[in-house]
């Protein structure tokens, strides 16, 4: 779905055009055109790759979506690709931005996301000096946009890690702790695959031999990737920490195992020595003197008990009960 086409002139907007009309004003070289799709259909990729003379090749990547985030030049054409990543009822939904960079044109089409764009473009007209900087600026203005609302979503996954460490050694919580633990790092490593990739491929913008487009902007994308090596940091720590708690909670899983394991031990210990006893004047042999005393089975329960409460408090002293 078309969202918007609009033209600008040295960093002022110009006016809205129809796509039929893209061909025309692209032709002046004081002029950019800049394109916004939504779900871009078949036809409407066609036809945008007929007015700017796009490649097969990244038009074909737009089409059918779920690309590694990345950067890619094809001639004069950056082509770029970001995901967009955003909290909805305590799962992450994964979107997709496409944008086309030439040198007098912009075109992003935003995919299975409901992430608007639009404040992008109000914040790039309200400061003209800027938009003069062209499509390569409407490009990091795009980047910047989107790579800013992944900060949001770290925040996020922070503040649930710190209620799962509040929680890891209340009794009875280590299944569920370990449940949200492995839910979170899932969210995590979603997020990562957004981050990484994104941040290899900004160097591509800032180091080295920079594409024709962005020649000028490479300190706006400079910073583009410090935020993205902030990012990249903040997520290393919260896997690393995920890993930690994980280890902890498993660890307090085999210490309370170890503990009901000596509980057990001990009962069983106590018991044995009553089952001994038992057996023992159980044998009936025909020359046993207790038999035949008159207090001699109120005297053997009285050993019995006597014995397993030694034995009890003898667990007891050593923690085991």
């Amino acid at each position: 779905m078309l969202i918007n086409c609009v033209v600008y002139q040295e960093g002022r907007r110009l006016t809205d055009i129809g796509i039929d009309d893209i061909s025309e004003y692209i032709a002046r070289p004081e002029c950019f055109v800049w394109v916004a799709l939504r779900d871009a259909t078949d036809a409407e990729l066609a036809k945008m790759q007929e007015e700017f003379g796009l490649h097969d090749l990244p038009i074909e990547d737009a089409r059918h979506g779920h690309q590694r985030p990345k950067v890619e030049e094809y001639d004069d054409v950056v082509f770029a690709v970001m995901h967009t990543v955003e909290v909805e009822s305590d799962q992450l939904q994964v979107g997709e931005v496409a944008v086309f960079a030439g040198l007098n044109f912009v075109l992003s089409i935003r995919n299975h996301s409901r992430q608007h764009l639009l404040g992008v473009r109000e914040r790039a007209e309200r400061e003209p000096h800027l938009l003069r900087g062209g499509p390569g600026y409407v490009l990091y203005a795009l980047m910047d946009a989107v790579v800013d609302r992944y900060f949001p979503v770290i925040d996020t996954l922070e503040g649930e890690l710190e209620s799962i460490e509040d929680q890891i050694f209340e009794p009875g919580s280590l299944r569920e702790n370990i449940k949200r633990l492995y839910v979170l790092k899932q969210r995590m490593t979603t997020l990562r695959h957004a981050v990484v990739p994104l941040l290899d491929e900004t160097g591509k913008l800032v180091r080295g031999r920079v594409p024709r487009v962005c020649e000028n902007q490479r300190e706006y994308f400079r910073d583009v990737y410090d935020h993205l090596e902030r990012m990249n940091a903040a997520l290393e720590s919260l896997r690393e920490t995920i890993s930690t708690a994980i280890q902890v909670n498993l660890a307090m899983a085999q210490i309370e195992e170890s503990e009901t394991t000596k509980r057990l031990a001990a009962w069983a210990g106590i018991f044995a020595v009553a089952t001994a006893f038992a057996g023992i004047w159980g044998m009936n042999f025909e020359h046993m003197p207790e038999l035949g005393w008159r207090w001699g089975y109120l005297l053997a329960l009285g050993v019995i008990a006597s014995a397993c409460a030694l034995v009890y408090w003898r667990f007891r002293r050593a923690g085991w009960l």
